[in-house]
């Protein structure tokens, strides 16, 4: 009969390679932070101009009772300013703009590369405020920017401009979704 033994094999100790693999997880995480950017993107605005147009409209109408009509426009002409912080280049899908007023709400879309020119003929007043556009289907490198106007169109008085509680301007890009700046009251 075999004598019984109670002896065990050396258990290791794990305490060593566990804490070297916790520091290189460490350390490859805080590269990933630190050369990943935090935003997509910086989007500012750099200059705005703000066009009131009042038009008046006669019916023509030789009818008792016939009254004229009138339309308050007005037209917003901000330069925006979008650098990339990506290493991927962005694309500009949309640009939109949104005027809050204590009315409500009033949401546009920005004035497109086919209309600028009747816009002009239209409203000559818009154009000694007129800069290069900033596009749609406009393409930002990484670490580069692009730079233009944006024309929006609110159906309000400069009063109701004046009294807003916020304007803002909004890109979509296709990858990368939307960058919101805020137009400066001043």
């Amino acid at each position: 009969m075999a004598e019984l033994t109670f002896s065990q094999s050396e258990h290791r100790n794990y305490l060593v390679p566990g804490l070297v693999v916790l520091v290189i997880v460490g350390v490859a995480a805080g590269l990933v932070y630190k050369f990943t950017p935090h935003r997509i993107a910086d989007l500012t605005v750099t200059h705005t101009v703000v066009v009131p147009i009042h038009t008046g409209f006669s019916s023509g109408s030789q009818l008792v009772g016939a009254q004229a009509t009138s339309q308050d426009d007005l037209y917003v002409l901000t330069t925006v300013r979008v650098d990339d912080k990506l290493k991927l280049p962005l694309f500009i899908k949309d640009i939109t703009g949104t005027l809050t007023t204590p009315d409500g709400e009033e949401d546009t879309s920005a004035i497109e590369k086919n209309d600028f020119d009747n816009l002009y003929t239209t409203f000559p007043q818009l154009k000694p405020f007129a800069s290069p556009p900033l596009l749609r289907e406009t393409a930002i490198q990484p670490n580069d920017h692009a730079e233009g106007m944006v024309l929006l169109h609110f159906p309000v008085t400069q009063a109701q401009w004046d009294q807003r509680t916020s304007a803002t301007v909004t890109i979509t890009t296709y990858s990368q979704g939307d960058l919101t700046v805020t137009i400066p009251k001043s």
